[in-house]
C-alpha cells in the first residue's frame, strides 16, 4: 500500500525540452541551445487557460510537487502549496514548474557539455539574470501551447521571477504570486552572497571554476556558503527554539571542535549541499538574485513600472524574515497601490524567517488557497 498521502500529485517523472533557438543574454552573450528540465502536474484544459507556472529559489529546482517514486520519502519542494485541494490545485490547475537555465539538476548549465569544445562549459558559462530566465520560460509557455499563465507564482528568487514576468509579458500571466520577496536585493544581502561567493572561490580545490577538469569539488567553500545562507534563511527564534544553547556533548572541551548543537547543525547542511549542489551554479544563482533590480531603468520608481503590468497581484511576508523582510514587500504593495493595481497583501506571524514560504502554516495556507480559488479557468 502507498505511503503517499491522497493530496500529493504522487509519483512524478521529470520531462525535458531542447531548444535550437539561440537565447540572448542580457550580458550580451548567447546560449546557441539549451535543454530544459521541468515538471508537471494536473491536466491542461481544452482551452489552455489553467495554466500556471511555479519559478523555483535558488537552491530548490523543478521538482516543486509530489515524489520521484513510491520509495522517496521527500516531496518536491512546494510540496504543502501544489496538490489536490491544496493553494495551487492540481484539480483545477495544470502546473508548469521547469528548471532554471545556469541550474545544476538537468536544465543546462555550467555542469553541462559546451558543444563548441565537448567539454563542460564550467566557469565559461554565461551569467544568466531573472530576465534572461523569463525569457526561456516564454519559450516553454509556447512549446507547451500555453498563451496565457492563469497565475506565475514563486516565493524568494521565484518571487522575482514572477514579478519580471508581470513586467516583461504583462499580457501573457493573469495573477502575480510573490512570497517572500523583493523589487532588489539589499545592500546588506549582496553582502551576504558575495561572502558566500568569496568562500567558494577562494577554495584551493575551485582551480579558477575548472574542478570538473581536476576531477576536484570546492566542498570547503561550498560548505561554508551554504552554510552561512542557512543562517540568513532563519530567525533567530527558529535557531533558538530548536537549539538554544544545547551543546553536542556533555561538557565544554575548550577547543575549536564542534561543541554546540547549532554548529552540528549547520555543518550537517553544509556536508549535505556539497552531495547534491553545483559551486558553479551557487556563482551564478548569487548573482541573478544580486543584479535583479525591476525598477532599475526606471530610476528605482516601482509605480511607473508597474503602471505596464496587467495582471492582478498577490503578496505574501513573514514577520521574522530578515533576509526579506515585510518592509521591501509593503514596498511593492505601495508601488502597486500608487499605480491602480489590483493587489492583496497580508503578512503572517511565524517564528520561521525567509523558510516560512516553505513550512505549514495554517493562516498563510488557507490564505493563500482562498485567493488560488478565486481565480477564473475554463472548465
Amino acid at each position: 500500500m502507498s505511503k503517499i498521502a491522497t493530496d500529493s500529485v504522487g509519483v512524478v517523472r521529470p520531462q525535458s525540452l531542447h531548444f535550437d533557438e539561440p537565447l540572448e543574454l542580457v550580458s550580451g552573450k548567447t546560449i546557441e541551445q539549451y535543454e530544459i528540465v521541468y515538471e508537471t502536474y494536473g491536466v491542461l484544459n481544452a482551452q489552455a487557460d489553467n495554466a500556471v507556472l511555479v519559478c523555483h529559489a535558488l537552491s530548490t529546482d523543478h521538482h516543486a510537487a509530489g515524489y520521484h517514486s513510491e520509495e522517496d520519502s521527500k516531496p518536491g519542494w512546494w510540496e504543502i502549496c501544489i496538490g489536490p485541494g491544496k493553494p495551487i490545485d492540481t484539480n483545477k490547475f495544470f502546473v508548469v514548474s521547469p528548471s532554471n537555465l545556469g541550474h545544476c539538476s538537468g536544465s543546462t548549465g555550467p555542469q553541462s557539455i559546451d558543444p563548441k569544445t565537448n567539454k563542460a562549459y564550467g566557469p565559461d558559462f554565461p551569467i544568466v539574470t531573472v530576465i534572461d530566465w523569463v525569457n526561456y520560460q516564454k519559450r516553454l509557455a509556447d512549446r507547451l501551447g500555453i498563451k496565457q499563465w492563469a497565475a506565475v507564482a514563486g516565493g524568494s528568487l521565484g518571487g522575482m521571477q514572477a514579478l519580471q514576468w508581470a513586467v516583461q509579458f504583462p499580457d501573457m500571466l493573469r495573477q502575480c504570486v510573490v512570497i517572500a520577496c523583493a523589487a532588489k536585493l539589499s545592500a546588506q544581502n549582496i553582502a551576504f552572497n558575495a561572502v558566500a561567493r568569496r568562500a567558494i572561490m577562494s577554495d584551493p580545490d575551485f582551480h579558477d571554476g575548472r574542478y570538473y577538469d581536476h576531477a576536484t569539488v570546492p566542498a570547503s567553500g561550498l560548505k561554508t556558503a551554504r552554510m552561512l545562507g542557512h543562517i540568513t534563511y532563519l530567525s533567530d527564534d527558529a535557531m533558538g527554539d530548536k537549539f538554544g544553547r544545547e551543546l553536542k556533548g556533555e561538557k565544554l572541551n575548550y577547543d575549536y571542535g564542534i561543541e554546540f548543537q547549532v554548529e552540528s547543525y549547520l555543518r550537517y547542511q553544509g556536508e549535505s549541499f556539497v552531495d547534491r549542489f553545483d559551486a558553479n551554479t551557487y556563482l551564478l544563482m548569487t548573482k541573478a538574485l544580486d543584479y535583479f533590480d525591476l525598477a532599475g531603468k526606471e530610476g528605482g520608481n516601482l509605480a511607473a513600472v508597474f503602471e505596464k503590468v496587467k495582471a492582478k497581484f498577490f503578496l505574501a511576508s513573514f514577520a521574522t524574515d530578515w533576509r526579506f523582510s515585510p518592509a521591501r514587500s509593503r514596498e511593492i504593495v505601495s508601488a502597486l497601490t500608487d499605480a491602480k493595481r489590483d493587489v492583496c497583501y497580508l503578512e503572517f506571524a511565524s517564528n520561521h524567517g525567509h523558510d516560512a514560504f516553505l513550512v505549514k502554516n495554517d493562516h498563510y495556507i488557507d490564505a493563500f488557497r482562498a485567493y488560488m480559488q478565486n481565480i477564473e479557468v475554463s472548465k
